[in-house]
């Protein structure tokens, strides 16, 4: 696997980067931890004053009616964020387009327009919230649930963002304590391969590939010392990463690794001990991208999540988290499992959905959460589950793309 054509390496970042909502796209509910989530999932943040209001002067600035109302002819059309404040509160970000509910999803309000697709959204609460708007990463803010929103400044990178108060937040190995209007580098070890992951000021995750070995590395000092907390012979590729976090000690890390057939193989694992003791979770190993990362040849032991690729990691507690799974090949190519014993077990859903554009997914907590689906030529589809994903409700369809 190792010896693969450039031709063929070059084929799985690109199928990993249409996939990496994960990191990329800011997913799950409005906690301060992560959870304190996320997309391809960063982390952010500032200060906004709740008596501004976004001008709609040069067409780059966000667009708003008076007291909030919606711009003229804004629609809703192919979701690209999810937030949520908790089970029936929260917001969608679209092409152009920031929109709340307040009733699980039934019925949305348009809250901005804007220039170009919103990268993420973040929440502490159901009334402060940010969003990532546009190739620019312009940040917006809002004090008051979204009623209205003003610029905060840019996010300064691509990784997932999440504020830990209303001031601090991280996106990658950023910080900010001015609330987005001005940003930090920490430092991290070299040649990690995807985002480093900080929870707060002190504590931090990266991960790297030596040679044959994976190496999962914490930091307890702010990123002035890493210490290898895991360490795992690999036959893979290691092509991408996703880190989440619900606990100072706590960490959910997710190995991305080959891709081939639109497959790709990856692994999931867990520790909620600040890396003393690892769980592995998943052992997504597939016929055309080879071993998932960590395992070697022909090893099978682990759990393995539905689907041929991997979806959004959505981690609610230590204890409990989701992941999506998606099937390009599929009639119905996407669908959700969990854990909720921190990995020991993994429960595949029985449900599936259509749409083979970016899977979206929020969870308020191991019961009640939303799955948004899309599609090239198809209208966003939103469902709502209330048992931890044993059954999903269909709750919204949006406007078809166009």
């Amino acid at each position: 696997m190792m010896k693969k054509s450039m031709l063929t390496i070059a084929l799985s970042l690109f199928v990993l980067s249409g996939c990496q909502q994960s990191s990329g796209t800011a997913s799950g509910t409005a906690t301060p931890t992560d959870s304190p989530q996320t997309t391809p999932a960063a982390s952010v943040q500032p200060t906004p004053s709740p008596e501004a209001s976004a001008a709609p002067t040069a067409s780059a600035s966000p667009s708003q009616g008076t007291s909030g109302e919606p711009a003229a002819g804004a629609s809703m059309k192919t979701v690209t964020a999810v937030r949520l404040a908790d089970a029936k509160s929260g917001w969608l970000g679209g092409k152009g387009w920031i929109a709340r509910t307040d009733d699980g999803g039934v019925t949305w309000k348009p809250q901005m327009t804007v220039t170009g697709d919103v990268q993420q959204l973040f929440a502490l609460n159901g009334q402060e919230a940010w969003a990532e708007v546009g190739d620019e990463r312009k940040l917006l803010s809002t004090t008051d649930g979204g009623k209205h929103w003003t610029d905060a400044g840019k996010v300064p990178n691509g990784a997932f963002f999440h504020f830990v108060a209303k001031q601090e937040a991280y996106s990658g190995n950023a910080k900010t304590v001015d609330g987005g209007k001005t940003w930090t580098t920490l430092p991290v070890p070299e040649g990690i391969t995807g985002d480093a992951y900080f929870h707060d000021k002190a504590n931090g995750w990266a991960v790297r590939q030596v040679k044959d070995k994976i190496e999962v590395q914490r930091t307890q000092d702010g990123g002035k010392s890493w210490q290898t907390v895991m360490s795992r012979t690999t036959v893979a590729p290691l092509t991408g990463t996703v880190i989440r976090s619900a606990g100072t000690n706590d960490a959910w890390v997710e190995l991305i690794g080959d891709s081939g057939m639109t497959q790709t193989s990856y692994s999931l694992f867990h520790t909620t001990d600040g890396g003393k003791t690892w769980q592995a979770v998943l052992n997504n190993s597939t016929a055309g991208g080879g071993p998932a990362p960590g395992y070697a040849e022909n090893d099978t032991k682990g759990a393995k999540n539905t689907g041929a690729k991997p979806g959004p990691l959505d981690v609610v507690s230590p204890q409990i988290a989701f992941m999506g799974g998606q099937c390009p090949s599929c009639d119905k190519s996407n669908s959700v499992g969990s854990t909720k014993d921190g990995g020991k077990t993994w429960v595949n859903g029985k449900e599936s959905f259509t749409g083979y554009g970016t899977m979206l997914l929020a969870m308020a907590d191991g019961n009640q959460g939303w799955l948004i689906t899309n599609d090239n030529s198809q209208p966003s589809v939103m469902y709502t589950t209330s048992d931890g994903g044993a059954n999903w409700k269909k709750v919204h369809t949006f406007s078809a793309p166009k």
